[in-house]
């Protein structure tokens, strides 16, 4: 049975396509122009309204002037909602000579990989948490009280 996440992200059907504006400034980021049309009332009159978007490229596989596909995604970070879907045209050098843009399904597995681990980790500290306070309420439990210490 697929996991939450990975139902929730087979449903998007949201799909933006622009040019990379820059890549190779940030890690795994790059920002993405995608191009839209606002209508005027006073002047009636449609007008340019493009909009940037900071687009997760997990290989760093895109290059400035790519047009590419992008969906949107969990949150990466601050300002990262959307991650690169595939490229629809290379600017510069081919597709082959550069890594690989990851799939949903290698996205998801990578996703639930790193959450698993995050999960371990959480409860090997809450298991070191109380085993330290067993030992706290046994030593205490051993002499006087914390208050007949004091005291004294």
């Amino acid at each position: 049975m697929a996991s939450q996440v990975a139902k929730t992200a087979r449903r998007i059907t949201h799909e933006l396509h622009g040019v990379v504006v820059s890549a190779g400034l940030m890690q795994k980021t790059v920002k993405v122009r995608v191009g839209g049309q606002k209508w005027n009332k006073v002047v009636n009159k449609w007008f340019a309204d493009p909009k940037n978007y900071l687009v997760h490229d997990p290989n760093s596989s895109l290059r400035t002037g790519d047009v590419v596909s992008i969906a949107p995604g969990w949150p990466t970070s601050k300002n990262k909602r959307h991650v690169v879907k595939h490229i629809i045209a290379p600017f510069g050098s081919s597709i082959d000579q550069r890594p690989p843009v990851p799939t949903l399904e290698e996205r998801i597995a990578d996703r639930e990989a790193r959450k698993a681990d995050k999960d371990e980790r959480r409860a090997a500290r809450r298991t070191t948490k109380e085993d330290s306070r067993r030992e706290e309420r046994v030593s205490q439990k051993g002499g006087r009280s914390g208050h007949a210490q004091q005291k004294l």
